[in-house]
C-alpha cells in the first residue's frame, strides 16, 4: 500500500504549526493508495471530526486533542483513530486492517492510537479518559 506524500506533510504541519485540528486519509482502492480525504480547521472541534468520518465506510485519522490535567496543566495528543464501522463493505474492513501498522508508522508522532467500529467507541469521554 503506498502513501501519498500529502499525506505526511499535512501529518507534519498538524503536529508541528497546528495547522489542523484533524485529518482524515482514505485508501483510494482503485490505485492502492492513502491519500487525504479531509482537513479540520484548528478551530473545529471533537464533533467536526466525528462528523466527518462516514457512518458506512473506513477511514484513517488522526486528531490533535488539547486537555487539561487534574494539576490544571495544558497538554495535547495526537491520536490515531481506525475507523471501521460494522456497516461497511467486509473488503474494505480487510484493507484498512491490513494496511494500518504500515500506515501509522508512516506518522511518526503519533501517541495514542484508537480502533472504533462505533461512534460510541469514540465519545469525548473515551478519547479524553485515553490522553490522561
Amino acid at each position: 500500500m503506498a502513501v501519498h506524500d500529502d499525506c505526511k506533510l499535512k501529518f507534519l504541519e498538524l503536529k508541528a504549526k497546528r495547522n489542523y485540528r484533524f485529518i482524515v486519509f482514505k485508501i483510494e482502492e482503485k490505485i492502492q493508495q492513502v491519500t487525504v480525504e479531509k482537513l479540520g480547521e484548528p478551530n473545529e472541534s471533537y464533533d467536526d471530526f466525528t462528523a466527518s468520518l462516514p457512518a458506512d465506510e473506513c477511514r484513517y485519522a488522526v486528531y490533535d486533542l488539547d486537555f487539561t490535567t487534574a494539576e490544571n496543566c495544558q497538554k495535547s495528543k495526537i491520536f490515531f483513530v481506525a475507523w471501521s464501522p460494522d456497516t461497511s463493505r467486509i473488503r474494505s474492513k480487510m484493507l484498512y486492517a491490513s494496511s494500518k501498522d504500515r500506515f501509522r508508522r508512516e506518522l511518526d508522532g503519533v501517541q495514542v492510537e484508537l480502533q472504533a467500529t462505533d461512534p460510541s467507541e469514540m465519545t469525548f469521554d473515551i478519547v479524553k479518559s485515553r490522553a490522561l
